[in-house]
């Protein structure tokens, strides 16, 4: 039988499921002390120290080119620091690569739980997948043009990777079915488009046109897979609860 997000089943985690456990728990709690002396201010202080110690999340790489050093030169004469956007783009890139492995694993999980009412295509999933591989190269190619080394990870490339880690953990979860997945997804497509709207107005302010125009119609495709992923969660959800999502009353 295909399992949803909500089946009813042997649930042991809650305090419910034991009532003469759960009071002798609950009398221990009221009656236990602190196994250790001190406070939270003592981790404070810890990480105070680890934080001054601490070199940051890493560097923008010194540009390896004659053209990067001369694009860097230059815009440091204006007295932008064009490092900041080297560095975003980084963040884009990486983030459109794992767009890449995400869907990868959200059509593995079509295959599996197949579709349903208001759910996504496998056609609509291969289409995500390819455009956020247009979005990688557009990136790459956009940090090569100015003299920016894309295999380096950038310290916001760092940062969004260890934020966002565990959504690819829920993609490839053995456990989770596409509906899930889709909350995952949606999380995903948000940083999405706001790291986008970023981008572009660092090119803005650069006076990169090319590129400002090229984001643009990146984050236009981007806007349309954030109302998909949406419309199919909101359709997985409510389907699996029997109610329309328009109405609000319970489906035929």
């Amino acid at each position: 039988m295909k399992k949803t997000t909500s089946d009813v089943g042997l649930n042991r985690t809650g305090i419910q499921t034991s009532p003469i456990d759960s009071k002798e728990t609950l009398e221990g709690a009221q009656q236990g002390v602190p196994s250790s002396p001190g406070s939270g201010l003592g981790i404070l202080e810890v990480r105070a120290l680890y934080a001054k110690e601490s070199e940051g999340l890493g560097t923008v790489p010194v540009p390896a080119t004659l053209k990067g050093m001369f694009t860097t030169a230059k815009e440091l004469l204006k007295g932008n620091k064009p490092t900041v956007f080297i560095d975003k783009l980084g963040e884009r890139l990486g983030f459109e690569r794992t767009g890449v492995r995400l869907y990868e694993a959200a059509l593995c999980k079509f295959d599996i739980h197949g579709p349903w009412q208001g759910g996504p295509s496998r056609e609509q999933l291969e289409k995500i997948l390819r455009d956020e591989l247009s979005h990688f190269i557009l990136v790459r190619e956009a940090m090569e043009k100015l003299g920016a080394d894309p295999t380096a990870l950038t310290p916001s490339a760092n940062l969004a990777a260890v934020a966002s880690k565990g959504i690819p953990h829920v993609l490839v979860d053995p456990r989770t079915n596409l509906v899930q997945c889709l909350e995952a997804l949606l999380v995903a497509e948000l940083t999405d488009n706001a790291g986008w709207e970023l981008l572009i107005e660092l090119a803005q302010g650069l006076g990169q046109a090319e590129l400002v125009e090229q984001f643009e119609q990146a984050l236009g495709v981007e806007a349309e897979h954030l109302m998909l992923v949406r419309r199919w969660l909101i359709a997985g959800v409510t389907g699996e609860a029997g109610v329309r999502e328009e109405a609000g009353v319970p489906a035929p």
